[in-house]
């Protein structure tokens, strides 16, 4: 048997412990062996078997604990070079165009990379290849290309001291650290490193590499090669190396849920490879390092199994270290360091789909968090139901102007989040209220709505816009004050302060429920990218009472669909049996 399905085959038995997308990956290979001649799919041994002598045959380890040794693939890369040169299409060409390789920290994603750029400019009777490694600034690009020049400068086995370099087969341009250009003079073929932001004339790429693709604050650079990539006929391939990516990553976290959907079959692309290594969610990496391998695919050969050991004792004492050690080792898509819920697993527990139809008729609360000009808007709904459970679904708006800039200082596709029904983008330069007021004009139509809740920076130019589309509203003023008629809007505070002083909501109320509720598992929360972007941002700020607000000013970027669900949960906060809200009875006012 070939050792790509041998490996396959292992997963699928246990005999190799895998998490659940690379057990999905291995399935499908297998899947394919026995059904892809119906799409013109088939497993060319050997070229897979050609590429897998290539490795130890010329190069050696360049770093770590097997340095000097020839450069045999590990089992997880035996797995994805069989894979990417193995299957081929009707054509002939290879069936994979572009590929995610997912995996813990430490798993010599880099170096295998930049060998399969050399293997495809060198040694695959390419003329005039190019390839390029690719990140948003130049010394990342460097990283994995450095890479690829030491491997250039180790000795061939079994070749006295021979290198690649030194009998002429490449030439490295610019000297140690400063290689820009590897060249490959028989092939007159390239290899080089470039920033998003570099001007290359006309690429045409055999190969492009990105590693680090959790470091990108934007999905530019891999839009464009990808283009490049899709423009060539023969068979490119681009590679997207990385470790899991943080909630707040959207540009990696996005494509990472990509390619698992194409592993697991919920999306058919034949053009695309993944091989992502995670724990499962099941596992409990803390207490049973059993489950480490699953994420750590290499584990004990380029890894020490000692230097996680200590690398997890010490994160079960710290927060923020255990975050990134959930992450960076294990594969949990935790929200950034520092994550504003000490058990961010109670707030994952919670996210799932509100349905407003269901929900007609049950008390809704809604709020909104208002911009000043052109960053976010965030509307939300808390529905309670008599059992004081709660259903919480937010919208957002930005606009079209600097939105490019915006995406690149905010780390948020707008654009993508705006097709796949995530946020509205505004064509005027700043968001008009206008469009805001309607959404709730329309909830006040088909939901049982008591209230709005509004910052108080902006009620008045917030009940200008009501007005201006004819949506009846009026202010709540305290409750010795004159009722009006049609929407009831009620300031919150955002502060610290708490006052009670009959007139407004104040925050530390409202996250201490919100808090709660998720804890306790009673509410549940309309996932949504734009969400969790705003989730992982949010930082929190502590008086010496205890008294807590959602900081602006600390956070990590846009938090304001965090500010939103929390004013709206405050808001929805009641004692039931007959007793008066804590609206009625002046409990919540500052």
């Amino acid at each position: 048997m070939d050792r790509t399905t041998d490996y396959a085959n292992k997963v699928i038995s246990g005999e190799i412990i895998a998490g659940r997308f690379v057990r999905a990956a291995c399935k499908r290979h297998v899947n394919d062996l026995k059904h892809g001649h119906k799409r013109g799919l088939y497993f060319d041994i050997e070229h897979a078997e050609r590429a897998f002598r290539f490795f130890p045959a010329m190069f050696t380890v360049s770093a770590g604990a097997k340095v000097g040794e020839p450069f045999h693939l590990l089992d997880w890369m035996v797995f994805a070079t069989g894979s990417l040169f193995g299957w081929r299409d009707a054509e002939g060409r290879r069936r994979f165009r572009h590929a995610w390789v997912e995996t813990g920290k430490g798993q010599a994603k880099s170096p295998w990379m930049g060998a399969v750029g050399l293997y495809l400019i060198g040694y695959c009777g390419i003329k005039r290849a190019e390839a390029y490694a690719i990140a948003n600034d130049r010394d990342q690009a460097k990283v994995l290309f450095s890479d690829a020049v030491a491997l250039c400068r180790s000795e061939i086995p079994q070749r006295d001291g021979e290198t690649l370099e030194s009998r002429g087969d490449v030439l490295i341009r610019g000297t140690g650290d400063n290689a820009w250009k590897i060249e490959h003079p028989a092939t007159q073929s390239k290899f080089l490193p470039v920033a998003s932001g570099d001007s290359i004339s006309g690429p045409k790429p055999i190969a492009v590499f990105a590693d680090e693709v959790h470091e990108m604050r934007t999905s530019k650079a891999i839009e464009l090669w990808r283009a490049a990539i899709d423009k060539m006929s023969g068979d490119p391939l681009l590679i997207l190396g990385t470790n899991t990516p943080a909630a707040d990553q959207a540009v990696a976290t996005d494509l990472s849920e990509f390619y698992q959907r194409v592993v697991e079959g919920v999306i058919e692309d034949d053009s695309a490879f993944a091989y992502i290594a995670r724990v499962d969610r099941e596992d409990k990496p803390f207490e049973d390092e059993s489950c480490w391998i699953k994420a750590l695919p290499a584990l004990g050969v380029t890894y020490p199994i000692e230097n996680v050991r200590k690398r997890v004792e010490t994160a079960k004492h710290i927060a923020a270290q255990r975050l990134a050690t959930e992450r960076l080792f294990f594969g949990i898509p935790v929200g950034s360091s520092g994550f504003w819920l000490d058990d961010e697993s109670a707030w994952r527990a919670v996210q799932g789909k509100v349905i407003e139809d269901d929900l007609k008729g049950i008390l809704c609360y809604l709020s909104l968090d208002l911009s000043q000009k052109n960053d976010l808007t965030a509307l939300s709904a808390c529905w309670r139901d008599d059992e004081d459970r709660l259903s919480l679904k937010s919208w957002y708006w930005t606009t079209r102007t600097g939105l490019e800039a915006r995406e690149a200082s905010d780390r948020i596709p707008y654009s993508a989040y705006e097709r796949d029904g995530y946020v509205t983008i505004c064509e005027s330069e700043t968001i008009d209220y206008t469009f805001v007021a309607q959404q709730v004009a329309n909830l006040v139509a088909s939901q049982n709505v008591d209230s709005l809740t509004v910052d108080p920076a902006y009620v008045t130019s917030f009940i200008s816009a009501c007005e201006e589309i004819n949506l009846p509203v009026w202010r709540y003023m305290g409750p010795d004050k004159p009722v009006g008629s049609g929407l009831k809007i009620v300031t919150h505070a955002q502060g610290l302060k708490v006052a009670f002083e009959d007139r407004q909501l104040c925050m530390p109320h409202s996250i201490s429920r919100f808090t709660d509720k998720i804890l306790k598992q009673e509410v549940i929360i309309d996932a949504n990218k734009m969400t969790d972007v705003c989730a992982s941002n949010a930082v929190l700020r502590s008086d010496g009472m205890g008294n807590q607000m959602f900081d602006k000013n600390r956070s990590r970027g846009r938090i304001d669909g965090m500010v939103s669900k929390a004013m709206a949960v405050g808001a929805s906060k009641t004692e039931r049996k007959g007793k008066r809200s804590y609206m009625e009875s002046g409990v919540l006012f500052t």
